[in-house]
């Protein structure tokens, strides 16, 4: 039997905090904790979705803290990487609009997440490196991620990136424009939504998404996948493959985690499916990108249906299959 490979995902884990149900838009109500962050959200899928991942971070040791190390337990995520320290949990405050999109505050100031180690020579039973969000934007610990990133890709490694921008905690857009095309060459799958590609792309009023997504593929990675929101998933290789899927339709509560639950999907498909190294990623052709966009559009549509970033185990989507 093939062994699979492992996935490490790095980057933050928060603890979102969400209007209580009934709060009335525009006014102050109960706010729930939740636990979230980008790259935790995506570990958490894909531990729920059965394929091997460990996840790397330094989280507090304060009640918070102990509350995120315990979910990736219980939703079958290897937590050995994980590093703990006596600095507070990173907080994000969102807000929810009537179709359910979130915005965010950070509470981010000398948090534990920032100051994570570089973990050093990676096991060899780690194939795929996943980043992403504000893990590569707040110093010192994005430093340490991008050395991570490109320590990875130079040993011959897969890589995955979701920039997932939060532009109100960037300080200078250029700067980090240009940071991100600096870490295309050790990208084998970029993953972002429609909404951060135009702001890569041009400034606050958006640029051309399907030029710049052309030049990104031509510095790099073998694929980018947009999601658009109520408009679907799209892929594009660098072989010249394109091949779109819908949303599956479904009440939605928030968008909480619908991105990361894409993302982490991508990856359980990908690691299932034996395609853990960037020269394996080149091959997948248009059917099976069809079938891994399709898998990770299911997977979605059951975390919109919840409060807060709460993705599907692998038996809620044998269900709807």
């Amino acid at each position: 039997m093939r062994k699979i490979a492992m996935i490490l995902v790095g980057g933050e884990a928060l603890v979102d905090l969400v209007p209580a149900p009934g709060t009335v838009p525009g006014e102050l109500g109960p706010l729930l904790p939740l636990p979230g962050g980008g790259p935790y959200n995506v570990a958490i899928t894909v531990g729920r979705l059965g394929a091997p991942v460990r996840f790397l971070s330094r989280l507090s040791t304060d009640s918070f803290g102990d509350a995120l190390l315990r979910r990736l337990e219980l939703s079958g995520v290897d937590t050995s990487m994980v590093q703990r320290g006596p600095e507070p949990t990173t907080l994000a405050v969102a807000g929810i609009a009537a179709d359910g999109s979130a915005r965010y505050s950070f509470h981010v100031e000398g948090t534990a997440d920032r100051e994570v180690a570089h973990p050093g020579p990676l096991p060899a039973e780690i194939k795929i490196v996943s980043l992403g969000t504000l893990s590569l934007l707040l110093e010192p610990g994005a430093s340490r991620y991008e050395q991570l990133l490109r320590d990875h890709s130079g040993s011959g490694g897969l890589t995955v990136l979701d920039p997932n921008i939060r532009p109100a905690m960037v300080t200078d857009a250029t700067a980090y424009r240009a940071r991100f095309a600096s870490w295309l060459p050790d990208i084998g799958l970029l993953k972002l939504s429609i909404e951060d590609a135009a702001w890569l792309a041009g400034g606050s009023q958006g640029g051309d998404t399907d030029k710049a997504v052309a030049e990104w593929l031509s510095l790099g990675p073998a694929a980018v996948v947009l999601t658009r929101g109520g408009d679907g998933i799209v892929v594009r290789t660098a072989g010249g493959v394109e091949v779109e899927v819908p949303t599956v339709p479904t009440a939605v509560a928030d968008t909480i985690g619908a991105g990361d639950t894409v993302h982490g999907a991508l990856l359980s498909w990908l690691c299932h499916n034996g395609i853990t190294t960037p020269e394996t990623l080149r091959t997948v052709d248009a059917d099976a990108w069809r079938a891994a966009l399709t898998f990770a559009a299911r997977a979605a549509s059951v975390t919109v249906s919840r409060a807060g970033a709460e993705p599907p185990y692998a038996a809620e989507l044998a269900v709807q299959s």
